[in-house]
């Protein structure tokens, strides 16, 4: 499975986006961009995965996913039958973290954005805060528009029960360096993770030594390289899990690694469950 970069961009020279997506079901694309994304489920239901955390949704929910956090919203089998009605409906609105950073009084908005780095979902949101969803959509005027954004964003800044999807240990943040040295890198891992992948083949790309390499990634990621490539690896194979389509075995081989003992330990020591183990926490849920 590839990790899809996506432009999430305004076209029309505003600070943010919001638009109703409506389909016979959400796009099995698993992928990330630079932009924030909040997010209503109007109408549907399945699987979501954000990050290493694979949970079901349904609707209702309200999320907030940052930057760059790889992301997949995956319906039910019914959503894909030749005969089915059903529908898929979400307002999902697009900006960048710079949005309200260079205002003091904008400083719990900004403390919610870096909250969004693990993903987050808002438990039981408040009826003003699905009515604000909605009237963004209904409005033409640009200003009020963006002042109802704002307020969306304070209500959610002041809501208290919520939760945290990503574990602390999964960084996807694609934090970059000065000169931007580590982007290449950080597509080919994405593109190949599910392949073997040695310390020289990420220098390479990196036009760095191994040594240099491993102290920059060491020092932008606060991990090593060897941990950051398991973290996505055991998060995909989290996904694989859930589908249940797959024995263990197989999944461990999906996943990039070629010995069962230690795609187990490394499971383990990444969700504290062993794969048989995780199955049976998620599959009911």
């Amino acid at each position: 499975m590839k990790l899809h970069l996506t432009d999430r961009s305004s076209k029309l020279n505003s600070s943010f986006t919001a638009r109703l997506n409506r389909f016979p079901h959400f796009l099995k694309l698993w992928h990330y961009h630079s932009e924030l994304e909040l997010i209503l489920i109007v109408k549907s239901k399945g699987t979501k995965f954000i990050g290493d955390s694979v949970l079901k949704f349904d609707e209702g929910e309200v999320l907030l996913l940052g930057e760059n956090l790889p992301h997949m919203f995956f319906n039910e089998e019914e959503y894909f039958s030749q005969n089915s009605n059903l529908i898929a409906e979400a307002i999902v609105i697009h900006f960048k973290k710079e949005f309200l950073k260079c205002i003091p009084e904008m400083n719990h908005i900004s403390k919610l954005f870096e909250r969004a780095n693990h993903g987050i979902h808002f438990i039981k949101p408040r009826d003003e805060i699905i009515a604000a969803f909605k009237k963004i959509l209904d409005l033409n005027n640009d200003f009020e528009k963006t002042l109802l954004f704002i307020q969306l964003l304070n209500s959610l800044a002041g809501q208290k029960d919520y939760k945290l999807l990503v574990s602390i240990g999964f960084s996807n943040t694609f934090v970059k360096d000065e000169v931007g040295k580590l982007d290449k890198v950080y597509q080919y891992i994405f593109n190949n993770f599910n392949k073997p992948i040695s310390l020289k083949n990420v220098a390479d790309i990196a036009n760095m030594n191994e040594s240099a390499f491993s102290r920059l990634f060491k020092k932008i990621n606060k991990k090593p390289f060897s941990k950051y490539l398991n973290e996505i690896r055991i998060g995909y194979a989290c996904k694989l899990l859930i589908e249940n389509k797959y024995n263990i075995a197989s999944i461990c081989f999906e996943s990039g690694y070629n010995n069962l003992s230690n795609f187990n330990r490394q499971f383990k020591s990444i969700t504290s469950f062993s794969p048989s183990e995780y199955l049976k926490k998620h599959i009911n849920i």
